[in-house]
């Protein structure tokens, strides 16, 4: 990281390549520095719009794999809505939902949610359903309902592929709240990043950029420590 860093300023300098192209990263640092109030409430802004829309989009994507899993039937209906959600391009949503929820922290969290929602329940989904045969047996032996299924057998088996699934949606709840604040926003990250491009002010920019790539490595680190934590006596055992 620091060699790229270096060659970064190394080849700005030598090539004289002009700060609206191209900014030396020891001139992003100075930006940082000289704005940090300003970086700091937007990235509180944006930070608490990914969590919250990460935190709904899990959610939502656990129920619905639990309903599927006790009610098959629903699955095929399910997913066509799912995909259909996933399929649909977030720049043509986000407009929509400021125009309905106007623009406070509502719509971020929604479109956060939408991005998030579908890697849960796809990865949930199969972690719910990929339970070995004997261990069905085992707990079929005991009487054990449906709810013992899903609370003792079917959710333990699943952690791997839940924080599976948060390791590529934590990232998503970054990219979704920044896409909602690119639509009309009072604040946040997205909103200095909009700025800064309008008025081609590139170390403003690539600071943003900077925070958004340190969180999303930070958020990345502390979900496997919490999976190495929460889930190590599963892992253990295969």
């Amino acid at each position: 990281m620091l060699g790229t860093l270096a060659a970064w300023e190394a080849g700005v300098y030598f090539w004289h390549v002009p700060v609206y192209l191209l900014p030396p990263p020891s001139l992003i640092l100075r930006t940082l520095i000289q704005n940090a109030p300003v970086y700091l409430h937007a990235s509180l802004v944006t930070f608490g719009e990914a969590l919250l829309g990460l935190c709904l989009g899990t959610c939502i994507g656990i129920c619905i794999a639990v309903l599927v899993t006790f009610w098959p039937t629903l699955e095929h209906g399910v997913m066509s809505l799912a995909i259909l959600v996933k399929s649909t391009p977030l720049v043509a949503i986000a407009p929509l939902l400021t125009i309905w929820l106007g623009f406070g922290w509502q719509p971020k969290v929604v479109i956060t949610a939408l991005v998030t929602f579908f890697p849960v329940l796809i990865n949930v989904l199969v972690g719910l359903q990929t339970i070995d045969a004997s261990l069905l047996d085992l707990f079929r032996s005991w009487r054990a309902s449906r709810w013992e299924f899903l609370w003792h057998l079917r959710l333990p088996h699943s952690l791997p592929y839940i924080f599976a699934a948060l390791k590529v949606s934590t990232p998503l709840a970054l990219i979704g709240a920044i896409v909602a604040e690119w639509t009309g926003a009072s604040g946040g990250l997205g909103r200095q990043m909009w700025l800064a491009y309008t008025n081609l002010n590139l170390p403003h920019l690539f600071a943003a950029i900077f925070i958004l790539a340190a969180a999303g490595i930070l958020l990345y680190w502390l979900t496997t420590q919490v999976e190495q934590r929460l889930a190590f006596w599963y892992l253990s055992s295969q």
